[in-house]
């Protein structure tokens, strides 16, 4: 939690910046120099990628100069070092946010400024349908622009793994569990790569609760309105045991060791599965060098039969303003400039989508089509652990590590028990 003092200072300054503007987002948008200061967290291929955005944006706007700020930390989960240097006082402009949860900490304690201004004088309806709008949303404010998004429900898998294995893409939670033993005999001990040290692990289980609950469900989960000890909470958990207790995986520990899960699917040649989020393509092309579509391709999670496989699990990434943020002007326009064909086409080129519409669809790869088809053709429920407060979200995973070593039902009583006794105090 921020302390008072911060948000009382940072909604002060957001005040001041506000009354000195004068001028509409459309006419600062014009002609705006100087300093515009991100919070980037993001390292690797898409830390180069926001290097090219960056860079379009001042060759575009040539009198204004982009730095990023780097908070310290962030294995696993930035929001840590993000906090501590917001907390320290450091002063930026934009905000790159991938967290519901956290955006709502940071509008509480006055750190965000509303966009809906903004929305209206750069016309953004024009670019991003209503539904966008509200995923940026809090109690009818909107506070953050989202600049791409992610399939969470779709299965990575090696091309030429599954034909070795003679197995093709299974659609139903049946065909998934017998092409285990078909890729063992091949040569693969671990058909399923879990990586588990700081919070993979979870995806299982969130796709699971929305394939045998519902978004509904999920999403009462995700307020608190039902507790982790409902029966519908606890079917979901088994249906993880029973892949878990099918020989899926490796060991425990081998799964909690795992932070890094491309070299073990595509280089290690041990395992073929992996539920992981969209950046994921963006690695396998930049990083790893292979074909999109050729080398390797995805499968929406299977079939399960109980209703309710017309679900997927999403994620969004989005742009948040500051309430102190030293160039309001530039933060503005840099906003508007995310959801424009320039960096759309940037961000197609490694791999991500783009909700505006002034985005060309024809520069996705052929992965990135199926995924966001699949994204367009279901009822979407954002991803999970995103959306709990920080301490909840910290407990839910540790105990689902504790799941991962004794997936027993006695052992899902306990965590679940264990995750609402937390959440009946992190609300």
């Amino acid at each position: 939690m921020f302390n008072r003092s911060l948000r009382r200072r940072t909604v002060l300054a957001g005040v001041m910046l506000a009354a000195l503007a004068g001028v509409s987002p459309s006419v600062l948008a014009q002609d705006i120099s100087g300093d515009l200061v991100i919070l980037q967290w993001q390292t690797g291929t898409d830390g180069q990628m926001w290097k090219d955005v960056e860079a379009k944006f001042m060759e575009m706007h040539p009198g204004v100069t982009i730095k990023e700020f780097q908070p310290a930390g962030g294995q696993g989960d930035a929001r840590g070092g993000m906090r501590t240097a917001l907390m320290g006082g450091e002063v930026v402009d934009i905000i790159i946010n991938t967290w519901p949860a956290f955006r709502a900490e940071l509008v509480n304690a006055g750190i965000l400024r509303p966009i809906d201004d903004q929305w209206a004088s750069f016309g953004w309806d024009g670019k991003l349908s209503q539904s966008w709008r509200d995923l940026g949303s809090i109690d009818g404010t909107t506070y953050g622009i989202t600049y791409t998004y992610g399939d969470r429900s779709a299965i990575w898998y090696k091309t030429a793994q599954l034909e070795k294995a003679g197995v093709t893409p299974p659609k139903t939670w049946d065909e998934f569990i017998a092409s285990f033993d078909k890729l063992k005999a091949a040569g693969y001990p671990a058909p399923v790569v879990i990586p588990a040290k700081y919070w993979a692990h979870t995806e299982w289980f969130e796709t699971l609760l929305l394939r045998t609950a519902g978004v509904d469900v999920a999403a009462q989960l995700a307020a608190h309105e039902i507790p982790w000890t409902d029966p519908k909470v606890k079917a979901a958990l088994m249906k993880y045991a029973e892949m878990l207790q099918a020989g899926c995986c490796a060991p425990a520990a081998t799964m909690l060791a795992i932070e890094e899960p491309y070299p073990t699917l595509y280089t290690a040649e041990e395992s073929n599965y992996l539920l992981f989020g969209m950046w994921t393509n963006a690695a396998l092309k930049n990083d790893l060098k292979l074909e999109e579509g050729v080398d390797y391709s995805i499968f929406q999670f299977p079939a399960l039969g109980m209703g309710f496989d017309d679900t997927s699990s999403v994620d969004t990434k989005e742009l948040n303003v500051t309430t102190n943020g030293a160039n309001p002007a530039a933060a503005d326009a840099f906003l508007d400039y995310i959801v424009s064909p320039e960096a759309s086409a940037i961000m197609a080129g490694y791999g991500y989508a783009s909700p505006s519409s002034a985005a060309d669809g024809s520069l996705l790869g052929p992965v990135q089509q199926i995924a966001t088809g699949a994204v367009s053709s279901s009822k979407v429920q954002f991803v999970l652990g995103d959306l709990l407060p920080g301490d909840l979200v910290d407990e839910y995973r540790v105990q689902l590590q504790k799941f991962l070593q004794n997936p027993t039902e006695a052992t899902v009583d306990e965590v679940l028990a264990a995750i609402e006794a937390k959440a009946a105090t992190a609300y």
